[in-house]
């Protein structure tokens, strides 16, 4: 008994010095954004000694903080509507239609977790310019559709559907459609929404490719955008991290509506990645 208090002392310390360790930067950034910009370089401080609300005004009437947003909310929508659709059907088709080339494609599927993602960069900005696509939502959205994970996850969950309610189906006159969209589909409904939350929390996040693809503040993304702040204004640490937060606001009000379907999301694809 003694032992196992002395381990779960340990553990707790451990976690504590962990959660502060990941809080430190957030506490920082808060801290920051509510003084100003000469006290942050005058007197820095880790204590909140000062509350102004002046680099959010600024943050958000001063730049193209607003129309980042709305870029961001479109661009994040379709690219979850459209994979989600799209994995959806072709996980359908792989675990339940038997047609040439069937293993074949699933193997080229489960081989994608091989090629990192920044590798294909290159190839898709040449593809990119070559449509015409570059600086605009097209060129955006497009080399985001490509999200193997979410097409294994839903052939896991297809292939775990009883086949004897497949036949009564199709006993009923029932063809794919039905079979698809009124029989799986309501049966992972929990798995879509997680799977849809966790797709759209990706590509808002999502940094590297809106941040080549794009050349105009009128495209960029809130990730991309936010490092035109230091640009507008010079460096002005306040403003900065001002605007950091109200980037990652949607997403974290989205994390705690939907806490355990991110989590559940979460474990079930690092376990197909595992």
């Amino acid at each position: 008994m003694r032992g196992n208090r002395i381990e779960n002392w340990v553990l707790t310390a451990a976690t504590l010095i962990a959660a502060a360790v990941w809080f430190f930067p957030l506490y920082w950034s808060i801290v920051t954004s509510l003084r100003t910009d000469e006290s942050v370089i005058t007197s820095p401080g880790l204590l909140l000694d000062q509350f102004h609300l002046a680099s959010f005004y600024n943050a958000l009437f001063n730049t193209k903080l607003l129309t980042w947003y709305l870029n961001s909310i479109g661009t994040a929508v379709i690219i979850t509507a459209i994979v989600i659709l799209f994995s959806m059907m072709c996980a359908y088709a792989i675990s339940q239609l038997r047609f040439p080339g069937r293993k074949l494609l699933y193997g080229a599927i489960l081989a994608s977790f091989m090629i990192p993602i920044p590798a294909l960069y290159v190839a898709q900005f040449v593809l990119m310019n070559n449509f015409g696509w570059v600086n605009s939502w097209a060129g955006i959205i497009a080399p985001q559709l490509i999200v193997p994970v979410v097409i294994i996850i839903y052939k896991q969950f297809f292939d775990a559907v009883p086949k004897e309610m497949r036949e009564a189906v199709v006993l009923d006159g029932g063809g794919e459609y039905t079979l698809l969209f009124k029989v799986f589909l309501p049966l992972n409904w929990g798995i879509t929404t997680a799977l849809a939350i966790i797709t759209f929390i990706g590509a808002w996040n999502n940094f590297w490719w809106p941040f080549l693809i794009v050349t105009s503040e009128e495209k960029m993304t809130i990730p991309v955008g936010i490092t035109q702040v230091n640009d507008v204004f010079g460096v002005a640490y306040a403003r900065i991290m001002a605007a950091a937060l109200l980037a990652a606001m949607p997403v974290v009000v989205a994390y705690l509506v939907f806490q355990r379907r991110v989590t559940e999301a979460v474990m079930i694809s690092s376990g197909v990645k595992g």
